[in-house]
């Protein structure tokens, strides 16, 4: 991919197929996006939003790569219209983000998801053949207060077989290695990467969590 000068940063609005006006920014690289790529935030009750210093350092790190990135907030989160819809209505938000993003980009689409987020774009992902590979941070995997929908089931991973990166702390409380390994076995083309002392949030990590999941991009795209 080419690399790039300093993105620009466009902010925008885009709708969900049941009408909501969502909220979001375009990082555009210096020159032709080789690429589109869209960043599904952590849980909205959970204080999670478009703006966590990780997803910052993702976006920084894809559009230096000369990716075009769209990180947008869901429903209820900010400037975006409507309620939390329990993760359901969080997939077509993340679908239209797709489709907003794919305007800036001929080529394919990578997506990015960081904990609630990575849940989501799972989930689309097995239904869009749009996504051309995922990048999956911190995926929660134990019992936890987040109350998520379930992954698809094991067979429905089996048939997956674009490229996945799990990538966690191996101090993720949320995603224990052991667990986040045996997701790995049922997906036929991910690749795991532990990042060793991170906890969930990668505190004081971003920038060496953001770099992983772009040289996967750029690598897979």
């Amino acid at each position: 991919m080419a690399g790039g000068g300093p993105a620009r940063v466009q902010a925008i609005t885009f709708r969900t197929e049941d009408g909501l006006s969502l909220e979001g920014e375009i990082h555009l690289p210096d020159g032709v996006p080789s690429a589109a790529a869209v960043i599904c935030h952590p849980h909205p009750q959970h204080g999670g939003s478009k703006d966590h210093p990780l997803l910052w350092a993702i976006r920084i790190e894809l559009t230096r790569r000369g990716l075009a990135v769209l990180a947008f907030n869901y429903r209820g989160v900010m400037g975006s219209e409507g309620a939390f819809a329990g993760g359901v209505g969080e997939v077509e938000d993340a679908r239209a983000a797709i489709g907003r993003a794919r305007k800036e980009a001929d080529g394919p689409t990578f997506v990015c998801g960081w904990s609630f987020g990575a849940n989501v774009a799972l989930r689309e992902a097995i239904e869009d053949d749009r996504i051309a590979a995922l990048g999956l941070l911190s995926m929660p995997l134990s019992d936890s207060s987040l109350d998520l929908p379930s992954l698809p089931d094991p067979e429905r991973l089996r048939a997956y077989d674009r490229p996945v990166l799990l990538e966690a702390g191996d101090a993720d409380a949320f995603c224990p290695v052991p667990e986040l390994l045996t997701l790995a076995g049922r997906l036929p083309n991910a690749t795991v990467e532990i990042v060793e002392g991170a906890d969930h949030y990668f505190s004081r990590r971003e920038r060496e969590a953001a770099g992983l999941v772009g040289r996967f991009a750029e690598s897979r795209i």
